[in-house]
């Protein structure tokens, strides 16, 4: 053992003495092209060709389309639509498909969200940012092969803390059987308007008993509301050395919200031409989510985003995580007018 540690604390000593020998570990001077936080894009059209969210509910994968607009640095403005890809990305809805055995037509899921967030507060700092130094002569295995250093640059940080309100929509397809017994439930507790419950069993090809499967339709409408804030840099610099030009354009947004939904609502089942009430099913209107989302201030470019929390409808079978990746991002500061001038 104490062989293994010499030899790790020898390989950490070498590296550390190859860091300190890089021949090309120089000062660099730059100039700076511009530092401006405040002059943004008005407009990010996001195309987003995958999603992925772990839903308890409903695990799901798909595309989505999302828009934002930043309205006089007072208030900016979000709509967003996602849904999945095919049956096949969309796992309640692809079990139900082949072993329901209630009348019902599965949903596809779908998600819709329109909102705002107030800007309480924006203002700015001095800061600093770190902008990797690259040559157009580091190509291929010469780019991969080495440890890129990085210059720190002075820039200036825009902040802003935000109100968020808006309004959400989903609907979705679901195991009513399991979140039912995760309730502590059975599917003999669904029962008609004669006050008959359903069968737990069905006989198979064979004749032989087996467990009923039970899937239904949950949708969901109601607002979120919480707060946020962004973090801006819009700074690029022109290095010495030969070094291409570094540029930070990151736009950062950190959220959290608080989810209601008055309108919840889980579909009857019907089976044998019978509709047996859902009502047994314990559903919860409230949940949370805390998300993470970035972009660049460029024309064209890519975004990323992904939130976790518990989302409203069935009981225990609330929590999710969803990531997605946006390409392309265009963006737009909506000015396409010029100065004119008389001869």
């Amino acid at each position: 053992m104490k062989k293994l540690l010499l030899f790790f604390a020898s390989l950490c000593f070498i590296s550390f003495s190859q860091a300190q020998d890089r021949r090309d570990k120089v000062p660099v001077t730059y100039e700076e092209l511009y530092d401006e936080p405040y002059s943004i894009s008005k407009l990010f059209v996001h195309f987003q060709p995958i999603y992925g969210e772990l839903w308890k509910a409903n695990v799901n994968a798909g595309f989505g389309l999302e828009a934002t607009y930043i309205w006089q640095d007072k208030m900016t403005f979000r709509a967003h639509a996602r849904k999945s890809y095919t049956r096949k990305f969309d796992l309640s809805r692809d079990l139900a498909e082949r072993n329901n055995d209630m009348e019902n037509e599965a949903n596809i899921f779908n998600l819709y969200e329109f909102g705002a967030t107030y800007h309480l507060k924006d203002y700015d700092k001095s800061s600093t940012t770190k902008m990797v130094l690259y040559k157009k002569s580091y190509k291929d295995g010469k780019w991969a092969a080495r440890v890129p250093l990085n210059a720190e640059v002075p820039c200036t940080l825009r902040k802003i803390v935000g109100i968020r309100l808006g309004g959400i929509f989903y609907d979705t397809s679901v195991d009513l059987k399991s979140a039912l017994e995760d309730q502590g439930g059975n599917v003999t507790d669904f029962v008609n308007a004669e006050g008959n419950p359903l069968p737990a069993t069905l006989p198979d090809e064979f004749g032989d008993p087996r467990d009923i499967f039970v899937y239904g339709n949950m949708a969901g409408a109601g607002v979120y509301v919480g707060s946020s804030i962004t973090w801006i840099r819009n700074v690029a610099v022109d290095f010495d050395n030969n070094y291409q030009e570094g540029v930070d354009d990151l736009i950062l947004t950190a959220f959290f919200d608080f989810i209601i939904t008055p309108k919840l609502t889980v579909d009857d089942v019907f089976f044998q031409g019978e509709a047996y009430a859902s009502d047994v099913v314990e559903t919860s209107k409230v949940g949370f989510r805390l998300g993470l989302e970035g972009k660049f201030n460029r024309t064209l470019s890519w975004a990323y985003g992904g939130e976790i929390g518990m989302r409203p409808g069935l009981k225990k079978r609330g929590f999710y995580a969803a990531i997605k990746v946006s390409f392309p991002v265009f963006s737009t500061n909506l000015d396409y007018s010029v100065e004119a001038f008389g001869k």
